[in-house]
């Protein structure tokens, strides 16, 4: 069963440029992606300034992104981070919330997600609080399709060593609270999960109450240290019988927009060929069609240095692979020439989150 596959723009770093993710979206659509959820890292006002309204600029290129996405028939969704809002949900944090859902509406979305993520949870009723916010959401948005990410949206114990502690039997809580329409994000056993089974997500099914909807955080490349590697690779650990597992698919594509297609592609690959999928034959198949003879050999010769060594590792190389990478005209060959000059590190931009 091929599920309904869609992408996430959440990940830290800048974010794409507006014509670049138009472009990126329309490969996507046509390779089968059927939703869009915009919500990358360093748009604070979906984040930390999330009671104010976008600039007159960026709202109107969001509400151009709406419009491009509903003529394709791709369905349009943004994540909003209220942040900490469960912690004061009351007066005026309450009626900046309802101000918040009325100019996204403006916007035009088919999808809103809450996002409660990369925020401290130690709190002893976390669950019911954050389902209260959900449920108000549901009430107040024109959004026909409702989904939120939790503050503890994976297994791994990361969460609490940065976020504090997870409330006893948050995920069972939250699961019994939440209106079954309410789609859940979850990653994975990892945040950034090596494989996802299908007895770990039947787990998480039965705690939710509803399948998961997969956060899945490949192939994203931010932070500190993953923004140093580019993620080619064919997916791999998602074997195509999880399908029945979960309610959607999502993607949290990398730093570069055109070289996510080469992966984005295999995950579709993984859910037609089932048990005959071969990744490396799926990077192979994806990298020619997307980046044509010249450039798709040179992306397999180089996949060790670009997606395993990484930047810091690359000595020497890093100058050759740049003057290699300068001579071919391709959006996705000027991806790896910005990436080897170090643009696209986190050392190389400042976060407002």
């Amino acid at each position: 069963m091929v599920p309904e596959l869609g992408v996430i723009e959440g990940y830290f770093g800048r974010p794409w440029r507006h014509t670049d993710r138009k472009r990126l979206l329309t490969q996507l659509r046509e390779l089968g992606y059927s939703w869009f959820h915009h919500a990358p890292k360093a748009d604070a006002f979906l984040r930390r300034r999330w009671r104010e309204r976008h600039p007159p600029a960026a709202f109107a290129e969001l509400a151009d992104l709406s419009a491009h996405c509903r003529s394709l028939g791709m369905r349009f969704g943004i994540g909003l981070s209220p942040y900490e809002l469960y912690r004061d949900y009351a007066g005026p944090a309450k009626s900046d919330f309802f101000s918040k859902l009325r100019a996204l509406d403006e916007i035009g979305i088919d999808h809103l997600a809450i996002l409660f993520d990369d925020t401290r949870g130690d709190v002893p009723d976390l669950a019911a609080r954050e389902a209260e916010i959900v449920h108000a959401a549901l009430a107040s948005t024109r959004a026909s399709r409702v989904v939120m990410c939790p503050t503890y949206y994976s297994d791994d114990r990361m969460l609490d060593v940065v976020f504090g502690e997870r409330p006893v039997g948050y995920l069972d809580d939250l699961g019994r609270r939440l209106d079954p329409s309410v789609g859940v994000y979850w990653t994975g056993e990892e945040i950034c999960a090596r494989e996802i089974g299908t007895g770990h997500l039947a787990r998480v099914a039965e705690s939710l109450r509803r399948k998961p909807t997969l956060w899945d955080n490949y192939p994203v490349n931010d932070g500190p240290q993953m923004s140093r590697y580019l993620h080619l690779r064919g997916f791999t650990g998602r074997p195509s019988v999880i399908g029945t597992h979960i309610a959607a698919h999502a993607i949290n594509p990398a730093l570069q927009p055109y070289l996510t297609l080469i992966p984005a592609t295999t995950l579709v690959t993984s859910y037609r060929e089932g048990p005959a999928y071969s990744y490396m034959r799926a990077f192979r198949e994806a990298a020619r069609e997307l980046a044509g003879d010249e450039l798709a050999p040179m992306l397999e010769e180089d996949l060790h240095a670009l997606q395993d060594l990484g930047i810091d590792r690359l000595g020497d190389e890093r100058q050759r692979l740049r003057q290699r990478y300068l001579a071919v005209n391709h959006p996705m060959a000027v991806e790896v020439v910005r990436w080897l000059d170090g643009a696209d590190t986190a050392d190389s931009w400042v976060e407002e989150a």
